[in-house]
């Protein structure tokens, strides 16, 4: 169902690169270069969604997997003619440039391999796929393999993975003969009645919103402090519920204090691998959840975080309806300005990373930015290091980058008036920084001036009439 909405999706938009998937690693020692190349054309023999390509029958897609399919890695070598801090802005402008290359789903391959060469023993891995094959469980399934066989092809052995017992193609006939019946019907009755009448988010933007949405975004990164985030963690301890639903809650209100609307629906992503035997696939298994979330009646934080309880414990419990369904089932109103049920999403993340390995290689991820924006805000959370940090990827055509500094000011305000006290209400929580509340209050305020007192006001009308007459 996924891969459907994506196929769909890119034939209202050919040449659209959305839904690219890009990330970067800096490899430091003496690569085997032809060994990686090896490697990755190993772990597209083992895995068919990889060597998939998407055509058109009768208007509809058909998954064809092709029997063979091999890459090559072009090596771009900076070596000769940056260098320094030129050489990394270099790094950065290939690296959007190739996120922002689009795919041609009918014809593949859905994966690209560049290495940029910056010293003899320094390279930079570029890595570009379609989401329609892949998704952030995958990177780890995909660096786990990757280690493993460049392992052995690099010291003259072969692989020493086993052949899959099941691919992506079986997980798809699997989804859609399970989704039938009373399965089926108890999963969308739960939805129709939860979504039931959902408002469009109306988040007040700096320019007006075009008629058909762009993928052109940007990140700001922020970090929450040791302090608040050890706060934040006793908080939710103290309530019965995860990191996750405290700053769920939060952002809930920081979006409702921001619109005014006590309807506040967001996406939320789930691995949607319930079977032990999708967890080592490679694929598009990723489903997206819309928690939405009543907020009338100006709660107690407190009540808040009770009611964000339920609405997780419900949605999870119904996770396995497909987001591709619902909206065909709902029919929402569709407009290609925004997306179809929310408008914003939000995902938290306290697993630790995959720490990508290669013999003899150290890795390290970079750190860039694809200029690619799926959702009006999309808020990314994480636990590191015992303190919460993350980053928001907005909508460039809606928001000036300033505008999000200050939203993510106001949401750090709002989780201390929390924690400060988490009884209070909601529209009473905090969200000016102090130079904020000093302009609004003394600056805004200050409107005293000296005034002639041999003037009536009507006089002092007619001075300006005669001295702006035009205005």
């Amino acid at each position: 169902y996924s891969q459907q909405r994506l196929w769909f999706l890119d034939q209202l938009d050919l040449g659209s690169f959305t839904y690219n998937l890009a990330s970067a690693y800096r490899l430091k020692g003496e690569l085997n270069v032809a060994a990686l190349e090896q490697s990755f054309n190993e772990i597209l023999r083992r895995h068919e969604v990889l060597r998939t390509v998407f055509q058109s029958e009768d208007g509809n897609p058909a998954q064809v997997v092709l029997p063979t399919l091999a890459i090559t890695i072009p090596i771009l070598d900076l070596r000769a003619t940056v260098s320094g801090e030129d050489q990394w802005a270099e790094v950065h402008r290939m690296f959007r440039k190739e996120a922002q290359r689009p795919f041609d789903l009918a014809a593949g391959p859905l994966l690209r391999i560049t290495l940029l060469q910056l010293a003899e023993h320094e390279y930079v891995l570029l890595r570009a796929m379609h989401h329609i094959v892949y998704d952030g469980w995958s990177e780890g399934v995909l660096f786990h393999e990757l280690a493993e066989i460049y392992g052995a092809l690099s010291s003259g052995k072969p692989s020493p993975l086993a052949d899959l017992p099941v691919q992506y193609a079986d997980y798809a006939v699997w989804q859609r003969q399970w989704l039938l019946g009373e399965r089926l019907e108890s999963q969308l009755s739960y939805w129709k009645k939860h979504l039931d009448n959902i408002a469009t988010l109306q988040l007040p933007t700096d320019r007006p919103r075009r008629a058909i949405q762009t993928s052109r975004g940007a990140r700001h990164h922020f970090a929450l402090s040791h302090a608040l985030s050890a706060e934040l963690r006793e908080l939710s301890a103290q309530h019965g519920v995860t990191l996750f639903m405290t700053l769920l809650a939060a952002f809930q209100t920081l979006l409702h204090r921001y619109s005014g609307q006590t309807d506040i629906a967001i996406g939320s992503p789930v691995a949607g691998r319930s079977r032990r035997e999708f967890e080592n696939l490679i694929g598009f298994f990723l489903n997206t959840l819309v928690l939405r979330l009543d907020l009338s009646g100006n709660p107690t934080f407190a009540e808040t975080i009770r009611r964000v309880r339920e609405v997780c414990l419900g949605a999870l419990s119904h996770q396995e309806l497909p987001f591709e369904k619902l909206v065909e089932e709902l029919h929402p109103d569709r407009n290609l300005g925004h997306n179809p049920l929310f408008q914003v999403s939000f995902a938290f993340q306290n697993t630790p990373r995959f720490s990508p390995q290669l013999a003899a290689i150290k890795v390290e991820e970079l750190t860039v930015e694809t200029g690619i924006a799926r959702f009006d805000l999309h808020l990314f959370m994480e636990e590191m290091d015992g303190h919460l940090k993350g980053y928001c990827d907005y909508d460039a055509n809606l928001f000036h980058a300033e505008t999000i500094e200050g939203l993510l000011g106001h949401f750090r305000i709002l989780l201390e008036g929390i924690v400060a006290d988490p009884e209070q209400r909601i529209s009473a929580l905090p969200l000016l920084t102090d130079l904020e509340r000093h302009q609004l209050l003394i600056e805004r305020n200050d409107t005293e001036t000296d005034f002639t007192k041999d003037q009536c006001v009507h006089e002092l009308f007619e001075a300006q009439v005669e001295k702006t007459p035009d205005v």
